[in-house]
């Protein structure tokens, strides 16, 4: 005869897996431990079946229920006498899930956990089921599944029940929320919001025959996002909550019924991928040399392989693949995870960050680029390409062999220095890359960047979109800019997102944000630019710098600068971003330019903000003593400075011998404003490549009384090592 158990998920804890399984003695210790804490996981309970006699380990406690003939336990009659020991620990079950819809209606819809361990014990998991099929599901991350980033929550969503997610079969919502400013409820720091296409959704089935089913989404929930703001939040709270009781970085899934609202936890386990690595090791790749971009996804990982692509669009014929190839197929699931191990890189149609894809290339250490929508049809079994994952949350297929170098850095070779060492960053979906450095910063956020890649287009084609007369820029316009009813906001809330990212990865050290210096040849370059940009013979001495913030030309558009910055600092609480003024000609100038930020909510000194002005042009180390009256500290940008001290274009290669940020002249300009900055308590740094490939030069800053040497993260270490000799002698 065999003695079966039936208790409540209630009296479980996470110490019983190894007698009921990983999934449901998470859940016991949710219920049991958290609910207190304002974790809502929907109860469940628990039938334990074994052979009577067996030698074991501790016994599940009397007080979770009673012992029943297995026979009966499914009826539910039980019997009065304390259970039979339960199986060994080195029996260690195995978990399946099975989803169940019973005939009764919506107050018996359960999920049932089935774990197995040797022919004779068992144990049966039911769970209230969750609407979600009204509503949506996902998956959440404690952690940046790339980077392993720790200070911020990854949240993957979808219409529907969870296993389209999982199955890689959707591509999903992505939020990102910024874990150390959620205590504050008065800001919404969400760092991402990224729309997925959500093509199809599972629902409920028609019979107990057909207990799910896959449907198209409307064209309402395609444009839509699952989540609201106030919901991202809830969720990331309830991962800071989870983490903090496991102490360690969480694996989530989470529902939202849609019939009442509420949002539940649906299954938590520690995450396996980072927390195996030694956080002291930093290992990065760069790739040179790139051949045509064939295809795009999202990045798993941060490695960068070449070779050649073996694509198998059918699980029956993964017979033919051939190993150390690069596996191409639309998405995968538990049947590929055999060739998967055998791959270079993985490349699949379908799924997010938390497919099945994903998360098993992930554990395996294997590059992969998933959800690019057409791999299958664009590339061929044969092909040579690279694949790389090293250039942020993007990832690439590129046309043959690219240069792939890799870098191991030791962390804890570093000594402590007087200078500080800063990042020089630009592309917000790489910045998570670095944030192991002790850096002390960022010195200098290239707005740029988050305009050409994330905004595309012109901020003064959106203020002025119906002045367009382009009817082709007035469409991509228009496709870009769904789901903004106002189309300035458009670029106030993607130049606020990607600066965000950059402001998280060293908070609550400063961030160092440049306001646009495009040249108007490159301005004219964004969509609908051409119609507000005149033509200029030099661009690089022209309309460019703080003389646009001021100009009716262009003050409408910076106005939305303002507006982000301002969203960023006080919505979304990074109040580490510093502003800085590029190409500051005058100190007439440098008013104008802080009173237009004044009108536009950014007001110097408010709210701590601080205002800095790059030091590139000789008036500004002439007239410095006047400059700091107005900004609180220099940024000195080498290149320009160099190039208009000596009167020699940098872009020159007939000249290129004569351009030198180590000429007597260029020195002299340097260390005059680091002089004064000193004298007149202002900020000094410098952002320029000269430090890190000259010692000398290094020196020379440092012996100076330089405050911050800023640097691109490649040069990072061997600029530090230059700075604590320099600092030595």
């Amino acid at each position: 005869m065999s003695t079966a158990l039936v208790c409540d998920f209630k009296h479980l804890a996470r110490g019983d897996v190894a007698l009921v399984g990983g999934k449901i003695s998470s859940l016991g210790e949710m219920i049991s431990r958290l609910a207190g804490q304002g974790i809502p996981v929907p109860p469940g309970k628990l039938v334990v079946c074994w052979r009577n006699g067996r030698p074991g380990a501790r016994p599940l406690p009397r007080r979770a229920g009673q012992s029943v003939d297995c026979s009966s336990a499914a009826s539910g009659r039980l019997m009065r006498r304390p259970p039979s020991p339960p199986p060994t620990r080195s029996s260690r079950p195995r978990l399946g899930l099975i989803t169940c819809l019973l005939p009764s209606g919506p107050a018996r819809r359960l999920r049932i956990f089935l774990t197995l361990a040797l022919p004779a014990s068992w144990s049966l998991g039911v769970q209230q089921m969750v609407r979600s099929d009204a509503g949506g599901s996902g998956v959440m991350f404690s952690i940046d599944t790339e980077s392993g980033f720790d200070k911020v929550v990854l949240i993957n969503a979808a219409w529907g029940l969870g296993e389209n997610i999982v199955q890689g079969t959707v591509n999903p919502d992505e939020y990102q929320v910024f874990k150390p400013l959620l205590n504050d409820t008065d800001l919404v720091p969400i760092i991402q919001k990224k729309l997925g296409g959500k093509a199809t959704k599972m629902v409920l089935g028609r019979s107990r025959h057909q207990p799910t089913r896959n449907v198209p989404t409307s064209k309402a929930e395609r444009a839509a996002f699952v989540l609201t703001d106030d919901e991202i939040l809830a969720l990331a709270r309830l991962a800071c909550t989870i983490e903090k009781h496991y102490g360690c970085g969480m694996d989530m899934e989470w529902a939202k019924d849609g019939i009442t609202g509420e949002l539940f936890i649906v299954q938590a386990r520690p995450e396996t991928v980072h927390s195996r690595q030694d956080p002291a090791v930093l290992k990065t790749y760069s790739v040179k040399k790139k051949g045509r971009a064939l295809a795009t996804g999202l990045s798993i990982g941060d490695a960068a392989v070449a070779g050649h692509l073996c694509l198998i669009e059918d699980a029956k014929d993964i017979d033919r693949f051939i190993d150390g190839s690069i596996l191409v197929t639309v998405a995968t699931d538990p049947d590929w995870v055999p060739i998967m191990k055998r791959a270079a890189a993985i490349i699949t149609d379908h799924g997010g960050r938390t497919s099945h894809a994903a998360i098993v290339s992930r554990e395996l250490g294997v590059p992969a680029v998933v959800g690019t929508g057409d791999a299958t049809y664009v590339l061929h079994t044969d092909q040579e390409v690279t694949v790389s994952c090293a250039e942020g949350d993007v990832g690439f297929v590129y046309e043959g062999v690219s240069d792939i170098t890799t870098t191991t850095v030791d962390l804890t070779d570093l000594p402590p220095v007087r200078t500080n060492i800063m990042l020089n960053l630009a592309n917000p979906s790489a910045a998570y890359r670095w944030w192991r450095l002790p850096a002390d910063g960022i010195g200098l956020a290239r707005m740029e960047f988050v305009v050409s890649n994330a905004i595309q287009v012109h901020p003064m084609a959106l203020v002025h979109f119906d002045r367009l007369k382009d009817e082709k820029v007035q469409n991509q316009i228009v496709k870009l800019t769904v789901g903004y009813p106002h189309k300035p906001d458009y670029f106030v809330d993607k130049l606020a997102h990607g600066l965000a990212a950059l402001c998280a990865t060293f908070f609550p050290r400063p961030t160092i944000i440049r306001l646009s210096d495009f040249k108007t040849n490159e301005y004219a370059g964004l969509i609908g630019g051409a119609e507000f940009e005149p033509l200029e013979e030099n661009p690089m001495l022209g309309f460019r710098g703080a003389s646009r913030y001021y100009s009716p030309r262009y003050r409408d558009g910076f106005a939305l600068e303002c507006r982000a910055i301002k969203q960023l600092r006080e919505v979304m609480g990074f109040t580490n971003a510093v502003v800085m003024v590029p190409f500051c000609r005058t100190v007439d100038e440098a008013k104008k330019v802080l009173d237009v930020m004044a009108e536009n909510g950014l007001r110097r000194g408010e709210g701590g903000l601080k205002v800095y002005v790059m030091c590139e042009i000789p008036s500004n180390v002439i007239l410095a003593e006047r400059f700091t009256e107005h900004f609180d500290g220099f940024s000195i940008g080498s290149n320009d400075l160099t190039q208009l001290t000596l009167g020699v274009d940098r872009d020159s290669g007939l000249l290129a011998d004569l351009f030198d940020e180590q000429d007597e002249a260029v020195k002299w300009m340097i260390a005059r404003v680091i002089r004064v900055a000193r004298e007149r308590g202002s900020k000094v740094g410098i952002c320029g490549q000269a430090p890190s490939d000259h010692p000398e030069f290094a020196k020379f800053l440092v012996e100076a009384g330089i405050d911050s040497i800023s640097v691109i993260p490649d040069s990072f270490l061997a600029v530090k090592r230059h700075v604590v000799d320099s600092e030595k002698s």
